[in-house]
């Protein structure tokens, strides 16, 4: 074999978030050296509608729900959760050893979902070729619950054990994750803080259409812009644009996401056919342009769409959500305190607040910052070197 083979993984139990950013680290690797395959390993099917970069397949898993206190269970099929982890399992274990990755990315949980990774890593660690690399978000909960469940899931014995380096992406300068979570000292000499993913964003190199691409275009009028990520939590938000004022010449736009119920979609979609000044869309493949083109956003504060919006220096409203965990709320403030976006909490964000905000930042011009944005050109190079650092017999991970 003289291609490069690079696996990713995502558990993908709620919205997109996860997928899309695996798929702008694909759309990066293969940018930076067209000799690459990547597979995606996915829980969420959504992803198979998503444009991906060249030579590079998706294969998604047997769905899983998170209800509204952070439980799961299976989404589809008449299976307890411990049978359909099983499952999962066993096809990602059987998907790796097939491909056999050079460079296995899993994001966020060490051992994937419930453990579900744990075959796969005993096995990868064997094979005496495959790195495998933790990818973290810039903020994955609030200090105490994720140092709790870091040790209920041992996670610093798995990545001592099954991982070469952790990347953190994000800007310490933001946030610094090593020190916020108190990581041990060995875990914290393999961390990598990236930069967000944020420069380069859409750049899909030979982006292959799948299914229905979804792309509404950027309107030609001046506009504003609604997010709400998935749209399982985002119905409140969603609601309250429908009957928001908008500033005077200007469209809105409102993007509800896949996952939004079925009662609020229809409730969402009256509203605005009660207005000329207004159209809504579930789900959209061209939210990067989406974003670049508006005068200003309001959203809720998922990872994809914050780098969005920084990378834009467009004016943004954050309306973090506070459950089933708090990274939301605690980038928003973050980005905040700042002076790099504006937040409300959701309790607040009613039309009338959202309009008097809306009216005021169209007018402002692009609000340029420090944060380090180039975390996609800085991952393939982490890449390149963890992949030309020789492993050794005597320790199979790689000192960072």
């Amino acid at each position: 074999m003289t291609r490069r083979r690079i696996a990713l993984y995502s558990h993908d139990t709620q919205g997109l978030g996860h997928i899309r950013r695996n798929i702008e680290l694909a759309a990066a690797l293969v940018d930076a050296d067209a000799d690459t395959d990547v597979l995606l390993l996915t829980g969420a099917p959504e992803a198979t509608a998503l444009p991906l970069p060249a030579n590079t397949e998706v294969l998604t898993l047997p769905t899983v729900a998170k209800d509204s206190d952070g439980g799961y269970g299976a989404r589809v099929f008449d299976l307890s959760l411990a049978e359909v982890l099983e499952l999962r399992s066993r096809i990602i274990a059987a998907a790796l050893t097939s491909f056999t990755p050079d460079l296995f990315i899993v994001d966020k949980v060490a051992r994937g979902l419930g453990g579900e990774l744990d075959r796969t890593l005993r096995t990868l660690r064997g094979n005496g070729r495959t790195r495998v690399v933790l990818g973290l978000r810039d903020v994955l909960d609030s200090p105490d619950v994720t140092r709790r469940e870091w040790r209920d899931a041992n996670t610093t014995s798995v990545l001592l054990a099954s991982y070469d380096q952790v990347w953190v992406y994000g800007d310490a300068g933001v946030y610094d994750l090593v020190a916020e979570y108190r990581l041990p000292g060995p875990v914290a000499r393999m961390t990598h803080f990236t930069g967000y993913l944020g420069h380069g964003r859409g750049r899909t190199v030979g982006a292959r259409p799948r299914r229905d691409t979804s792309a509404v275009g950027v309107p030609a009028d001046p506009y504003v812009l609604c997010m709400v990520g998935g749209g399982q939590d985002g119905s409140d938000l969603a609601r309250a644009f429908t009957h928001t004022p908008l500033p005077a010449g200007h469209r809105g736009v409102l993007v509800t996401g896949p996952y939004m119920d079925a009662a609020t979609r229809t409730e969402v979609h009256r509203a605005a056919a009660d207005r000329d000044d207004l159209s809504v869309h579930e789900f959209v493949t061209d939210a990067v342009d989406l974003v670049r083109g508006a005068r200003a956003m309001v959203t809720m504060g998922g990872y994809n769409t914050v780098c969005e919006v920084l990378a834009s220096a467009r004016p943004a409203l954050v309306v973090p959500r506070e459950r089933p965990r708090m990274e939301q709320a605690i980038r928003a403030d973050r980005l905040a305190g700042s002076g790099y976006l504006d937040t409300m909490r959701a309790h607040r964000a009613d039309p009338e607040r959202l309009g008097e905000w809306l009216a005021e930042a169209v007018h402002r011009g692009p609000r340029p910052h420090p944060i380090d944005l180039d975390g996609l050109s800085s991952v393939p190079a982490l890449a390149r070197r963890l992949l030309t650092t020789p492993l050794t017999l005597e320790s199979p991970r790689v000192s960072a």
